[in-house]
This record gives C-alpha cells, structure tokens and sequence, in this order.
C-alpha cells in the first residue's frame, strides 16, 4: 500500500494537452526548487505526472498526504521515492532516518546530499501535496538540503498553500521557480478543446466562453460543469445559474452532481471518503458492496474525480475537493456510518498487516479499546521507529483507555522524558506509582511487580534530573525491591542510535563530583555481580569519567575496561561507544596514542546495530579530536569538511562533544572567530541547563583561543571563570589535557594575581592559588618559572618551521603540506606568537636555542 505513493499517477489519454505549461515546468530543470502553488482543483497533480511522463530524465514522485506530517515517514518516502528510480542509490540511508530528527544539521541529509552529488544524471524529485507538510522538524531539515542541493537535482513541489520555508535566497540566486493559479488556469482556447473533444457536449462559442469567464479557468469547475450540465434538462438555463466564487461553484456543482447519482453509488462515495488510498478489496470491508471494483470504474468513467494511483487501476484515491465535500456530507447526514466506516477500514487494515494504519483508523472510530490493544503489542517495534506517533496517539486517547496497561503507561512515560517533557513526565509518573498502587488485587503478581519496578525506576530518573543522589538511590532500592533483574526501559534502544545525550553521558547531569562518586560506586558494587544486567555500563562509564577527571588514571582505566570486558554489554551500541571513547581518552593521557587511536579503530569495526553509520559519525569526530591532540592537523581539517555539521547549526545538548570538537578544529584551522562564535552559544545553553562540566571545558577552549588571537584580558578573564568553578569540585584533567599552552594561561594567571596583591588592590581572590600550583605540578611546570616552561608547538607547526629553516616560502610550504596559504601564514603567526618573535630570523634562532628541532 505504501508503494503506491511512489507511482507517478497514471494520465488519462483524454485530456487537454497544454504545451505552454509543460513549457514552463521544464524551466524548473534550471532550479533547485520549483513550486507549483494553487488551491484545489487546478490541476496541480495532473499537470506535473504529465510533465514527469514526458521527462527525458529519471523522475522520483511521492504523493503526501496527513499521515506523512512526520519525519521519519516523510524522508523514508522520499528515499523510497529515489531509490525506486535510481538502483542502488543510498542503502545505508534508512538507518539515519529511523534515528529521527537532530537538532543540527541532520546527519541523514548530509549523507542524502552526498549520495546525490554522486549522481551522474540529473534528477527531479516530485512532492505531491506539500500543504499536509507541518512539522518544524521536516521543514528545517528540507531547508538544509535545499541549501546544499547538487544543481543537477531538482525539486518540483505542489501545494495549496504557500511554503512555510524562506525562499528569498533561492529567489535571489535565481533557483527558484513559481507556477501559481494564472499558469494553471485554462485558457479560452484551451476551454474550447475541452468542450469540444473530451465532453459530449455541443456548447456555442459563446457558452463555452461564459463557463470559462464564470469559472475563470477554474479547471475542476469546467469538469464539475459539464458533469452536472449532462444530467441537465435545460443546458443554457444551467448555465445562467452558474455564478460566484469558486468554493461557491463547487459547493453549488458537488451537490447538483452528488443528488443526481443513484443511492447506492452515492452511499458508496460516502462511506469510503474516510479513506486516504482505496481499492476494491477495503472499499468491500467498509461499504459491504461486493461489487466495489465496479463501482471504483464507475465513478472513473464518470469522471468524478477520482485519481488512479498504478497502470493497472487497482488502487485509487479521491481528488480533495471530492474528499472534503463527501465527509463533511457523511458528518451531516450518517455520522454514525463514519464512525463505522472509519472502524470497518481498521479491522481490514489489521487484518492485512497494516497495522499502524489500523491504530489510525480505530483512533478515528473511537474504538480506544483496539487502538491500545494493537499499540501494545507492538509496542517494541513501534517504540524503535514511531515514538513520534506513538506519542501523537497516546495525547489523543483518554488516559482511561490505557490505565491498566503498564507497559504503555511507561512507554509514554519514557517518551515525555526523552522528548524534554519533564513536568508532564514527572506528573505522569507520580500519577502512575499512585494509580498501579492501588491495582494490586486487580493484576497479576509478576506484572504488578514489573510495573512498580519500572515507575520506581522512572522516579530514580526524575531524581537524577533534580541532582538529587540520594532520593534516586533511594528509588533504585525500591525498584530492586519489585524488579531485581532491572527495568526493560532502561536497555530500550541502547543498540539504536538516540542521539549523543545526557542520558548516555550520565556525568554530563551532576555538578557534584564528590556526591556522585559515592553514588556511582555504591551502585556498581550492588550491581558488577549480576551476568545480565548492561544497564550498568553507564555507571562504569560515569565513574570512569570522573576519575580520569581526577587525574587517577589508572583506577579510572580499571572501571572501564571492568565493563568493556562484561558479555551483557557488548550488543548495546550506545554503551560501547561511551566506554570506548572514554578507554581511548584514558590511554591519550598516558601517553599511549596508538593504543588511543586503536580503540577508537576497533570500536568502529565492532558496532553491531542498523544505526551503524550514525555511530560512525560519533566515533569520527572523537578520531578528529584525537588527531588534534596528536598534531594532525590536516586529518582533523578533513573531518571538519565531512561531518555535515557547520558552526552556524543550532546547538543542542545531545551534542556538546561533537560541537566542543568542531570548535577546537576550527581554531586549529586558523578560523578562531567561528569557534567563539560556536562557542558563544554553546555557553548560554549550558548555563541555561546548568550543566557545569562542559561549561568548564566551554571557557577553557574560549580562554586559549582568546590567548591565540591576542586577547589576552578576555583569556584570563574567562580562565578565571573556569577556574573559580572548578576548583571546588577538584577538576584536574579539563585543565592539563590543554598542555603547555595551559601552563603558560595558568603562569600569566598567578602573575596577574601576584601584581594585584602587591598592589593592595581590596578584591578578595576567586580562586585559591594553591588550586593553580597543583594544575601547574600536574602539568610539570612551576609557577614563576618561566625558563622551566618548554615552548610547546604543535607537530604541524614544527613541520612549517623546520621548512622555513629549508628556505621555502609561504606558499612552497602550502604546496609541500598540502594546505592553504591562508592555513600556513595563520601558523606562523602562532609560532611567532608561542616564541616572542616577530620574524622568520628570530624564529630560528628561539627554536635552535630551545631544541625544538630535536625530535
């Protein structure tokens, strides 16, 4: 049933032909996007499948309608649509679509986009009835590919309304392309064909001319009059009768054509207007007619706007103007009919399979019962790739419905939480631990049991939100009161890629460091000896985390590599990939890089889920940091132009690694104004979400790249700010992960502090210099003195440096590393900056007298 949406609809070999407008939707094939807009009726649909049939090149049609206003059915059709075109085309590509929409630029549609430009042909892509298109999420991400679209594919679009996307850039660079209601509208002569060749009218020049006058091109009118003029007794009086405007017409002409059909045809239309595609076999479910296929020609032959959506006419759809028209009559005459048409269009959905349909449909019906019914038992797989509309139809049902239902009750529990409705969520669950309470006598003792034990573990969750570790370990005993194999929810999707989010990074929520060790090790000692239980693996990672933040790195290595060597763990991607990428970390700081870059290599190789790409996309950008940790600029560079990420994206929290990632490359690139502006954001999020360690690690990567582009107040202004955080909570790594870089920010710190004390200026220090010297002893270099700081470049700056001593120029240097002048002239700035130089001679002369030559 889905696939029908991707046909072109067939054209019937009776209609006008109408070169001039094939004429201009060819002018599209010189745009990226057109857009034929007009109200209902004027041929939109019919105009472009004529076009697409006379297209020399491969055309991708998906024909839309309400069902599709969600981003995951949206964007599968339309991959769908391609790949019913182009053989082979983006295979992976359903894996990052199922993930759902990113608040940044989508990784499904950078990967759409690249695909594209792989094509050695031009493509258009055809969205039938954009209007049902509401969805932010959808318009956002169609705005990027519109961005970024290849000039040889195309976008053509009908819609009644205007598109809610901005179009002026496109305009003003020429890609856009409009075909509005004056381009679609017959012309007199085009009238006079209609008349005359495709109707068994015989109307005078001056009748067809007054129904085109009166219509005023109005296509649908022209077919609704000569319909109702052939049951007319008295063809001119008809004629003067026909006046107003257009929704007045079809009102008028809908009604004179519908009364005039025989009751049996007219019941028929009726009861199956509620159906978004039909064929004859639902058509028989809903009506009871046994002779639907006949009635379908029928209403084909009457031309009664019906639209046939496959050659062989198997499956139909009504034209919108028929559709609408026949359920607000079904509403006015037999509502209770709709309501038994919509439930009898369920039961045969379900009993084809199609079983989401179903659910619709029983929404529809009212039959609340059935509908929760077939959403629980498919639950799971709903829960993977429709949280949305699961979402959408549990806000519909009454709460009544689904009340004894644990698992369903939990589900929407989860999904109000993942979708950052914490206040309905945590009503929700203070509603449910009240309501299944009291239904002990009422439910089976495991289920009641299971149910408690997943509300408990819903109340830990809210607690943790709160920060507050001890009412959540107060839940969680409760929890392995009633359920001591732990929560389904808490493995849900774990080998589906949900985002990089806090809950993954669960250390990323608590501004505690010393609370949440306490908490994080009481429960991996009550939880390391059960062989089932993965749920776990996050709180090694957190513990993990936070001790390698205390710089214990060996104890911090023990509790990663204790879960990476759990079999529980292994078959959830999520947890892998925040294990590995901590592991790696771990080993970068111990000096181990080919141990560090292994892991990363190893991680990418063994990640076993259908989201394996979006997994990818994670471990790359951590590869790129490492990689600029170890001096490889240009592969870290590389990364940057690949990730479908810009610095201008949206920020979100379910991305702060990979955001804090692209702001050190851009740095690292000579492109620090970009970086700050990342970062700018990044910061009013975090404070807003009060998320302290990634505020920390935000200004100390603000701090040093204030200090690279000469900012030196603003540097120390803002390590300050990151210092007078972090110093209670004993953050150690954040700062000495820097390097020398850091030591000499730190250095210039307590000599400022110094020169305000000695000059008895009254301001009370922020920040303990005892604090300081412990960074600075971490990081193997003694305030005060300065000879003791080795100057620190970076691998590629030694690189450039050591190719000025060969003599080369600028830009025999770009050509030697394979980088921009640009990216070469901004190094040396750095190196004269880091030596206290000011030219290439003094340059030297600092490096030979400092071994930085010496490997």
């Amino acid at each position: 049933m889905a696939s029908i949406k991707l046909h072109i609809p067939p054209i019937r070999s009776s209609l006008v032909f109408r070169p001039k407008l094939m004429s201009k939707l060819d002018e599209g094939m010189k745009a990226k996007l057109t857009v034929v807009s007009a109200q209902a009726g004027y041929g939109k649909t019919t105009a472009l499948s004529g076009w697409a049939k006379l297209c020399s090149s491969p055309v991708a049609w998906v024909s839309l309608d309400v069902h599709d206003n969600d981003w995951i059915a949206f964007w599968s059709y339309v991959t769908a649509s391609i790949q019913a075109r182009i053989a082979g085309f983006a295979p992976f590509l359903r894996a990052l679509i199922e993930k759902g929409p990113s608040v940044s630029a989508e990784p499904a549609m950078s990967m759409l986009l690249n695909e594209l430009a792989g094509l050695d042909s031009e493509l258009s892509i055809i969205l039938d009835d954009f209007q049902f298109i509401e969805l932010p999420s959808i318009q956002h991400s169609f705005i990027y590919l519109l961005e970024h679209l290849p000039a040889h594919i195309h976008i053509y679009i009908a819609s009644r309304n205007e598109l809610p996307i901005p179009t002026a850039r496109l305009r003003a660079k020429g890609e856009f392309h409009q075909i509005k209601m004056p381009d679609l509208r017959f012309e007199l002569e085009e009238g006079f064909v209609f008349f005359r060749d495709l109707t068994e009218l015989h109307l005078t020049k001056e009748q067809v001319t007054r129904l085109c006058l009166q219509t005023e091109g109005w296509i649908s009118g022209l077919q609704l009059a000569a319909i109702s003029l052939k049951q007319s007794g008295n063809i001119p009086e008809s004629i003067e009768q026909f006046n107003g405007h257009h929704h007045h017409i079809s009102d008028y002409l809908l009604e004179e054509v519908f009364s005039q059909l025989p009751i049996q045809l007219r019941d028929f239309l009726l009861e199956t207007s509620i159906l978004q595609r039909l064929n004859a076999s639902i058509c028989e479910a809903v009506t009871g007619c046994a002779n639907s296929q006949e009635q379908l020609e029928k209403i084909e032959r009457l031309n009664l706007f019906i639209i046939p959506l496959d050659e062989q006419r198997g499956w139909y759809r009504y034209h919108h103007l028929l559709s609408d028209f026949l359920q607000q009559q079904l509403l006015r005459e037999k509502p209770d009919k709709k309501l038994q048409a919509h439930i009898r269009a369920a039961q045969w959905l379900e009993s084809q399979g199609l079983e989401q349909g179903a659910v619709e449909h029983f929404l529809q019906g009212q039959q609340y019962s059935d509908a929760v019914r077939l959403m629980e038992k498919n639950l799971i797989a709903f829960m993977q790739t429709k949280s949305v509309v699961l979402n959408r139809w549990l806000s519909v049902l009454p709460e009544s419905t689904f009340a004894d239902k644990p698992m369903v009750e939990m589900f929407y529990i989860s999904v109000l939480l993942g979708v950052g409705e914490w206040k309905a969520a945590f009503r929700k669950i203070e509603q449910a631990r009240i309501r299944f309470a009291s239904l002990k006598e009422q439910l089976a003792e495991a289920d009641w049991k299971r149910a408690m034990g997943n509300i408990y573990f819903f109340c830990s969750i809210v607690s943790y939100l709160h920060k507050d570790l001890k009412l959540t370990s107060e839940y969680l005993e409760q929890m392995e009161q009633y359920m001591p194999e732990g929560s389904f929810f808490q493995t849900m999707g774990r080998n589906r890629y949900q985002g990089y989010d806090a809950f993954d990074d669960h250390l990323a929520f608590i501004n505690d460091l010393h609370a949440a060790s306490a908490f994080l090790l009481r429960w991996i000692k009550a939880w390391e000896h059960k062989k089932q239980y993965p749920f776990i693996g996050f709180l090694n990672v957190s513990y993990s985390k936070l001790l390698y933040e205390w710089n214990q790195l060996d104890d911090a290595s023990f509790y990663a590599n204790q879960a990476l060597g759990r079999d529980d763990i292994k078959p959830f991607a999520r947890i892998m990939i925040q294990l590995a990428v901590s592991a790696s970390q771990i080993e970068q700081a111990k000096g181990n890089s080919e141990r560090a870059a292994e892991l990363l290599m190893q991680l990418k190789s063994h990640i076993d889920s259908p989201d394996a790409v979006l997994f990818h996309l994670r471990i790359e950008a951590e590869q790129a940091r490492l990689a600029l940790r170890q001096g490889f600029i240009q592969e870290a560079q590389n990364w940057l132009y690949h990730c479908g990420m810009l610095h201008t994206d949206e920020v979100s929290l379910g991305r702060v690694p990979e955001h804090l990632i692209m702001a050190r490359v851009l740095a690292a690139c000579g492109r620090p104004d970009d970086a700050l502006h990342l970062l700018g954001r990044l910061l009013q999020l975090l404070s807003a979400e009060d998320r302290l360690r990634d505020r920390i690690k935000s200004m100390i990567l603000q701090s040093l790249i204030f200090e690279q582009v000469g900012r030196m107040d603003a540097a120390l202004a803002q390590l300050e700010g990151a210092l007078r955080l972090a110093e209670p909570q004993g953050y150690i790594r954040s700062f000495i992960d820097e390097g020398e870089r850091m030591a000499v920010l730190l250095i210039a710190y307590t000599k400022t502090r110094h020169a305000i004390k000695n000059a008895k200026e009254q301001r009370l220090p922020v920040v303990t210099l005892e604090y300081v010297r412990e960074l600075l002893l971490a990081l193997n270099a003694e305030a005060g003195e300065k000879q003791q700081v080795k100057i620190i470049l970076t691998e590629q700056e030694i690189r450039v440096l050591r190719l000025i001593a060969d003599g080369l120029e600028n830009k025999e240097i770009a050509a030697k590393l394979g980088n921009a002048s640009e990216t070469i002239k901004w190094h040396i700035k750095s190196i004269y900056r880091k030596l206290g130089v000011s030219n290439r001679v003094q340059a030297l002369q600092v490096a030979r007298e400092s071994n930085i030559f010496l490997p």
